[in-house]
């Protein structure tokens, strides 16, 4: 009678909230996760984004004042310009990362070949660029070159 006994299936579940800090995603799963975020920042920042472009551009003493907060801040001293300065690294970040992810995606649609070693080492070099080309823009940004 053992000889007709099925061995059971393995069952697959959706992981509860507690074992999120013990679940390790793959870098493709990182990736997208990431990517949906950074579009999630970019559009909740938007009017942010506009009023930066819009100060930038509009005349010389605007772009004055626009400079101005990233080094004096605002408000009185309420907010220091370090924090405008993690505010726009944070946006550069979910730029680059939502375009070079966005980039990924466009390349494997079009290629119609994706494979499970294409989508890591593809999702290594996002999460690479995305990173590297970060540390050189905040690198910039905080004034260290």
């Amino acid at each position: 009678m053992a000889d007709n006994a099925k061995t059971p299936r393995p069952v697959y579940r959706n992981i509860h909230v507690t074992d999120i800090v013990s679940y390790r995603l793959p870098p493709a799963g990182i990736v997208s996760i990431l990517h949906r975020i950074s579009g999630a920042v970019l559009f909740l920042l938007m009017p942010f984004i506009i009023w930066m472009f819009d100060t930038s551009v509009s005349t010389e003493i605007s772009y004055d004042q626009f400079t101005a907060i990233f080094t004096a801040g605002c408000a009185g001293g309420l907010m220091p310009g370090w924090f405008f300065k993690l505010i726009a690294l944070g946006l550069i970040w979910a730029y680059l990362h939502h375009f070079i992810a966005g980039v990924r995606h466009l390349i494997m649609d079009a290629t119609h070949s994706v494979s499970k070693e294409q989508g890591h080492s593809s999702a290594i070099v996002t999460l690479v660029l995305s990173i590297g080309l970060t540390v050189i823009l905040g690198a910039k940004l905080f004034g260290l070159f």
